[in-house]
């Protein structure tokens, strides 16, 4: 029987975005950029949401757990990204790329899930505003929120044990800018059926049951404001609930092209492409698509403004 020498690969190396130098710079500047933006706008959510009491209830606690969500999801790839075109490495360890992988799925399951609550939590307080406190009680979402983050965490630790079980002979480059399952997988000189089963089983099911909520939820709650009187009532209802669904849409639209399309179907520069928008822009535009449109987070927001300004005078002044 022949016997083959196969090579153990310690590390993996990320593409990125292009072969070209300059346009990896390019793309890779515009990116970080994006991700300051998304990292200063939903630490400053999570800050006005903790220091006004008024915005202590149900909607701003999740509001705060997705703003925090956004910050360890772009966190987890980009700063690796950065400083690979910064070094003109492009390496990443096995175990820092299985470490990646954890975290990642963990973050971008917990999104959808947090989008999902979100929803449901419109729909309890337009749809049914008289038991609205009864049933988005405290203890009740925080307890909603633990769990949820034990299911992301388990689910994540299933595909990371899995994929620490294959073996990568062959090529150790990965068309992409983080360890990602898909290009992985194609890496593998294992029979990865059981992994792209797991894949379909148990991802698809997590990943489209929040899904098909929010679309059943934000049913129930355009009906409902279809009952609404005022025309401008109406009109400001429904361009919410239109911003809302919109990042829903391009959340779920990429990354469900990405992970649950057929593997012959697979190209990485599309592949890349809708990472970018569930990974880069949807954590962007979440600040200004739930926040910075709403009355009380604007006040909450000029009130620290105010705090800030009064307090850097003071300092100004003793000095």
């Amino acid at each position: 029987m022949e016997r083959r020498n196969f090579t153990v690969i310690s590390e993996f190396v990320l593409l990125g975005f292009s072969n070209s130098e300059e346009e990896q710079r390019l793309l890779t500047l515009l990116f970080f950029s994006m991700y300051l933006i998304t990292i200063s706008g939903n630490m400053v959510i999570v800050l006005a949401i903790t220091c006004d009491s008024q915005l202590h209830s149900p909607m701003y606690f999740f509001l705060s757990n997705l703003a925090f969500v956004d910050i360890c999801y772009t966190s987890t790839t980009v700063p690796q990204m950065v400083v690979n075109t910064l070094t003109d490495t492009k390496t990443i360890s096995f175990s820092g790329c299985l470490t990646q992988l954890f975290f990642f799925i963990s973050f971008v399951n917990m999104e959808s899930f947090l989008l999902c609550v979100m929803a449901y939590d419109r729909f309890v307080a337009i749809c049914h505003p008289l038991h609205y406190t009864n049933i988005m009680n405290p203890h009740l979402c925080v307890q909603l929120v633990a769990g949820l983050w034990v299911v992301t965490y388990f689910h994540a630790l299933l595909h990371t044990v899995l994929m620490a079980h294959l073996s990568f002979c062959a090529s150790n480059v990965v068309h992409h800018f983080f360890c990602d399952l898909n290009p992985l997988l194609q890496l593998s000189c294992s029979d990865v059926f059981f992994n792209k089963v797991i894949i379909y089983v148990v991802g698809a099911p997590l990943a489209l049951t929040p899904f098909v909520c929010i679309l059943i939820s934000y049913v129930f709650i355009f009906f409902t404001i279809l009952k609404v009187i005022s025309t401008q009532g109406k009109h400001r209802a429904f361009s919410t609930c239109g911003s809302h669904l919109s990042v829903v849409m391009l959340c779920y639209g990429t990354a469900i092209a990405v992970y649950f399309s057929p593997s012959s179907s697979h190209n990485s520069v599309r592949d890349i492409l809708s990472s970018v928008m569930y990974n880069i822009v949807t954590p962007m535009l979440n600040p200004f698509i739930y926040s910075l449109r709403n009355k009380d987070m604007k006040r909450a927001l000029m009130k620290i403004l105010c705090k800030c300004t009064a307090f850097s005078s003071n300092k100004v002044l003793n000095e």
